[in-house]
Order: structure tokens, then C-alpha cells, then sequence
């Protein structure tokens, strides 16, 4: 019986010791493969793709236009049809609101562009068709009010040609491109203005060599009104 319990008790220790093996290895073998994870900061942001080759169609139909001189847009009318460089362009012509603004009443005009015998220019092409409440940001000129002077600071609009990062690089791209990822929609076509028209619209995919501008955002305090008297 003594015999049968020695041996009973040599296996328990034995498998007790290999119990014990297997989880130490096991654990130091974690410990080594365990990676520490840094913190980076935040992700660039990646823009979607899909709109660059939107407008692909019509490459090369862009790279056989010739330009209009005659009703040709000029950089500084570009610049002045807005609120501040960036800011969605004025509606530089009167509306019906009696068609509303949605639906396919603004993309009659600006989804393709082309020449409008009506006010003898060429319709500038929307880079986002998808939005069919124009007016929710584009609003239209108001010249004929009497307008109160204020300390407002519009921001220069950035240069053409100096953003090259060296000497015969790729321009960068001065702007940011949100509602903006269709680039031939401004750089090509007899409605995009001189200074910004691409000479290879063909190569579509513009951001395999044009990058975004990186600009760093400055987080503001609490937006208060002026005239409130919230604290």
C-alpha cells in the first residue's frame, strides 16, 4: 500500500512541477512577444478618393478645349466672388425662389458647365453635385444695401506658383479638400479660371503627386456672441 502511495505521490509531483514549467514558460513567452504600443498622436487625415475620378471622363475632353479668352474668369474675380479665401462662392445672378434650390434646379447649369447665353459666361462646374441645398451655403450678392464699416480681416488669398515644396516639385495643394475632392471640377474646363487650369488633366488621380498642404489647427475657446450675456 506504502509503495502504491509513493508512486501516486512522485507522478502528482511530477505533474505539478510540469504544471508549473508549462505556466512559467508560457507567461515569459508572452512577456518576450509583448510589443508596447506608443502613442503617435493623431492620424492624418485621409480624404476619400472616390470624387477624384469622378469627372475622369472628361479628361480629355478638357485637354482639347480651347481657352476663351473672351469670357475667360479672371484670378482676382475667382477670389473676390467669396467671403474669404476658402469661403463657398457668392451666387454672382439672380434666382427664381419661386424653382426653389434644390433638386436639379442649380445643377441644370453648374453640374457639367458650359457656356450660358443668359449672363454670356461659362457655368463653373460644382465639385459636389451630391448637395442639392445650394443655398445652404452659397448665398447670393447683395451689391445695392448700404453696408456698415467693420474691422473684418480677409485673409490674402494664397499665390499661384510658389508652393512648390523644392524647385520642379508638384505644387501642393494651398487649400483643403473637403467638398473639394474633385479636383478637374475648378482645375479644368473653360469655366476654371487661367492661373488654376491644369496642363494634364488626363492624369486624373492628382493626388499621386499633389499633396495637402499641412496646416496646423489651433483649437479656439467657447464661440460667445457678442451681443449675449452668456459668460
Amino acid at each position: 500500500m506504502k509503495k502504491r502511495l509513493g508512486i501516486l505521490l512522485i507522478f502528482a509531483l511530477l505533474f505539478i512541477g510540469f504544471l508549473a514549467n508549462w505556466t512559467y514558460s508560457y507567461y515569459k513567452g508572452l512577456e518576450e512577444a509583448y510589443i508596447p504600443i506608443h502613442d503617435t498622436g493623431p492620424l492624418p487625415i485621409i480624404p476619400s478618393e472616390k470624387k477624384v475620378f469622378e469627372r475622369s471622363e472628361y479628361a480629355l475632353d478638357y485637354l482639347n478645349m480651347p481657352q476663351d479668352e473672351n469670357h475667360q474668369r479672371t484670378l482676382a474675380t475667382y477670389y473676390s466672388n467669396r467671403a474669404y479665401p476658402g469661403a463657398p462662392p457668392s451666387i454672382p445672378h439672380s434666382v427664381k425662389e419661386k424653382l426653389g434650390m434644390g433638386g436639379n434646379v442649380c445643377l441644370q447649369c453648374h453640374q457639367n458647365g458650359g457656356f450660358v447665353q443668359k449672363f454670356n459666361a461659362y457655368a463653373p462646374v460644382t465639385p459636389h453635385p451630391e448637395m442639392i441645398n445650394c443655398k445652404q451655403c452659397h448665398v447670393e450678392q447683395l451689391t445695392d444695401l448700404d453696408f456698415m464699416t467693420t474691422d473684418f480681416y480677409k485673409k490674402p488669398a494664397p499665390k499661384v506658383g510658389v508652393n512648390n515644396a523644392m524647385p520642379g516639385s508638384p505644387p501642393v495643394m494651398p487649400h483643403q479638400l473637403q467638398m473639394r475632392e474633385n479636383c478637374l471640377a475648378c482645375h479644368a474646363g473653360p469655366a476654371a479660371v487661367k492661373e488654376l487650369w491644369v496642363d494634364h488633366p488626363e492624369r486624373v488621380n492628382c493626388r499621386q503627386c499633389h499633396v495637402p498642404i499641412e496646416q496646423e489647427i489651433h483649437n479656439v475657446e467657447l464661440f460667445v456672441k457678442a451681443n449675449t450675456n452668456i459668460k
